[in-house]
């Protein structure tokens, strides 16, 4: 591990862990206000693709109502039917993400980088143009999320969001 890598993943211990010590009351509160909101755990987990196209389990606080058939589908980018009140307002205020800190110092991510898309758009990294952003460890925060911070709506009025989210996510998260 070279110099430069080295300095990036202490800045990331240090600052994930501070957080977590930090945010730690809040987690306690958000969890409750989950678990009174809405049936399922207080954590959504999902598989997405990290350095070197190696998976990894992304840590989130759920915003979403429990729903086998459409998780089982996959969730639709735009489509908010599903987000609980509490959801609403995590997610507009990013406090969902929080919980990333702990993929953070496990190592998975880091606090910034590329984003980390689910592997069902590994044919995307597989090209040329955007293959180099998995020699990266994905980030909590890029330009991609800054950007398009309200993502979700502008998604919801799009009559094509999948098509939407694939041109437009990937060309600003890879180019």
């Amino acid at each position: 591990m070279e110099y430069r890598e080295l300095g990036k993943r202490l800045f990331d211990l240090i600052c994930s862990f501070c957080g977590l010590v930090i945010l730690s009351p809040l987690f306690v509160v958000i969890s409750l206000l989950i678990k009174m909101g809405s049936s399922g755990s207080i954590f959504f987990i999902q598989e997405r693709m990290g350095q070197g196209a190696n998976n990894f389990n992304l840590i989130k606080f759920r915003s979403m109502y429990n729903s086998p058939i459409k998780e089982k589908f996959g969730f639709t980018p735009g489509d908010g039917s599903r987000i609980t009140k509490l959801g609403n307002f995590l997610r507009k205020t990013k406090v969902d993400e929080f919980p990333e800190l702990i993929n953070v110092l496990k190592g998975d991510m880091s606090i910034v980088g590329p984003r980390p898309e689910v592997p069902k758009y590994r044919y995307f990294y597989s090209t040329k143009e955007f293959g180099p952003v998995l020699s990266m460890r994905p980030g909590i925060t890029d330009y991609a999320s800054i950007k398009y911070r309200h993502e979700e709506q502008i998604l919801a009025k799009s009559p094509y969001p999948q098509m939407m989210y694939e041109k437009k996510s990937f060309r600003i998260n890879c180019g």
